[in-house]
């Protein structure tokens, strides 16, 4: 009897994947629930895995092929004894784990994300031997497996060292060319590179998009921050940054203006009375856009917990489809890379997206005198078909107006 293998249902809106590993050959015996392949889409790498036991017996999709929801990856026969095709050495087998469970069950218990897993292959570390508190392990996990100690980094700084849990590996340096040397080097995008690429074209072909700017002074919120911090973090556990602010300040004026919580689908105008807040975060394979979903009803404490959680896991590649489907608005932090100024792209479908930047001191006129303020550059990228001029300038003024006295955030609910 034979089972097809199938690309699964891939989430909202992907229906497309790409064939990045088989974890089997063809011919091997299998186990039920045992990972086949690793698939690769717009949004998350994820495993596909076997059924039930048997024997893979027909590929039919190699590395780097594209695949559609619903095609067969691979046919799955049963074995004449109805298990793996090495059934006969069970016994033998069974003999062994008995004599020494304790040391072969660990191993097969400890599961790793398809991420960690290349990660730790290039940098040939054991996946048995990587230290983990979550219930995977991770590429950031892999990555302090291979960090070279601390003493014999202080004593070679001139060493490479090894990225840092919150940012995505550097590319490695090319090495230097010889005299007269002019070479090239191909390389084919990643499905998610390849995604974001056809959509920010398609997001200024089929939007009319235009962006508004402001500049809003963050001394009150930076004053609040200090005040509050270290009472906030005994009482939740976490620091408050500066993004939960300006969540709280979208919320506000997307209330206000909610043609920029809207979407066009054909000739109408769908207007949202939920606010699903997507946070850009930059990671290894490009830029994902989770989701904080029902963010109105969020204090500042579950906001922050959702960014930091969304970062960490954006990073180690545990991000699911979940997590990336909707969102009404979207947030990108330009200013964390030190960009002072941008002009951010519309998410389809979405009506607008707030750009934020790098805060710095500023001379600026108050009641007639210069002073030194923390300033920041602020940004609304809209779909002019939906959002008048007007309406995405007196948007931003109420952002600013929010972060400026957050008082007002409060009084207005």
């Amino acid at each position: 009897m034979s089972t097809n293998i199938l690309v699964p249902e891939l989430g909202e809106s992907v229906v497309e994947a790409r064939v990045a590993k088989w974890l089997k050959k063809q011919g091997d015996s299998v186990t039920a629930g045992e990972p086949l392949v690793e698939l690769e889409t717009e949004k998350i790498d994820l495993e596909v895995s076997a059924d039930r036991a048997g024997v893979l017996a027909n590929i039919k999709h190699q590395e780097g092929a594209d695949v559609k929801v619903g095609e067969v990856l691979a046919v799955l026969e049963e074995s004449s004894n109805g298990a793996g095709a090495k059934a006969p050495e069970a016994p033998k087998a069974a003999a062994e784990s008995r004599t020494e469970a304790p040391k072969a069950a660990a191993p097969s218990e400890k599961k790793a994300t398809p991420t960690a897993k290349n990660v730790a292959k290039a940098h040939d570390v054991k996946i048995e031997a990587v230290e983990t508190a979550n219930s995977r392990v991770t590429k950031n996990d892999v990555l302090k497996a291979a960090a070279p100690e601390a003493p014999q980094a202080l004593k070679a700084p001139q060493a490479p060292q090894a990225p840092q849990p919150s940012q995505a590996p550097s590319p490695k340096p090319q090495a230097p060319r010889e005299p007269g040397e002019r070479s090239e080097r191909r390389e084919r995008m990643t499905k998610r590179r390849a995604t974001i690429a056809r959509r920010l074209v398609e997001a200024q072909q089929t939007a009319a998009m235009l962006t508004t700017f402001n500049e809003v002074d963050m001394t009150a919120v930076m004053q609040l921050r200090e005040r509050r911090k270290d009472a906030f973090t005994r009482k939740y556990g976490v620091g408050v940054g500066i993004a939960s602010f300006f969540v709280k300040a979208s919320i506000g004026a997307l209330k206000a203006f909610p043609q920029i919580n809207a979407e066009i689908q054909g000739d109408e105008i769908v207007y949202k009375n939920y606010y699903d807040i997507g946070m850009a975060v930059g990671a290894e394979g490009g830029l994902v856009v989770p989701v904080i979903r029902d963010a109105d009803r969020m204090g500042f404490a579950d906001i922050e917990l959702s960014i930091r959680d969304f970062a960490k896991r954006a990073q180690d590649g545990t991000l699911t489809l979940e997590d990336l489907k909707g969102g009404t608005f979207t947030i990108t932090n330009g200013g964390v890379f030190g960009s002072l100024m941008s002009t951010p792209i519309l998410n389809p479908p979405q009506a607008g997206i707030l750009g934020l930047h790098k805060i710095a001191d500023r001379a600026v006129a108050i009641n007639g005198q210069v002073v030194i303020r923390p300033m920041m550059y602020v940004a609304l990228s809209y779909d002019h078909r939906l959002v008048d001029g007007r309406e995405a300038v007196q948007f931003l003024v109420k952002i600013k107006d929010y972060i400026e006295d957050p008082a007002w955030m409060l009084l207005e609910g």
